[in-house]
């Protein structure tokens, strides 16, 4: 399995984290509704920003992303709460890179990664 390339960083300013309680609830036309669980795990989402130093660490994340976990793969990383997980990104969307200095050098991007728990 794949890990999380060490220059591209997860930068923890923009972290964000949710999941869907995977939740049945059914109103009833008296008293309150009946809630039953559609299943034992649940899919975390972690909106991240990810950062790049250089124009070559964005194209080698590219590379990664393509050549590695071939856009929809998982791979491993190291949550900042959890420890190491197994995660990938939602849809293969890793959104648009965008500079933040001059020639791309501190240029992100900001994507969804979903782990399973």
């Amino acid at each position: 399995m794949s890990e999380w390339p060490s220059y591209a960083t997860v930068r923890f300013s923009g972290l964000a984290e949710g999941f869907d309680p995977s939740v049945d609830r059914v109103e009833m036309e008296r008293g309150v509704p009946k809630e039953s669980i559609i299943n034992s795990d649940v899919i975390f989402q972690i909106q991240a920003t990810v950062l790049f130093k250089t124009p070559e660490d964005a194209d080698s994340f590219e590379a990664w992303y393509f050549n590695d976990i071939k856009r929809i793969g998982w791979f491993s990383i190291r949550h900042p709460r959890k420890g190491p997980l197994t995660a990938r990104i939602v849809s293969g969307n890793i959104g648009m890179l965008s500079p933040q200095a001059p020639r791309f050098f501190f240029s992100q991007r900001t994507m969804t990664l979903e782990y399973l728990r």
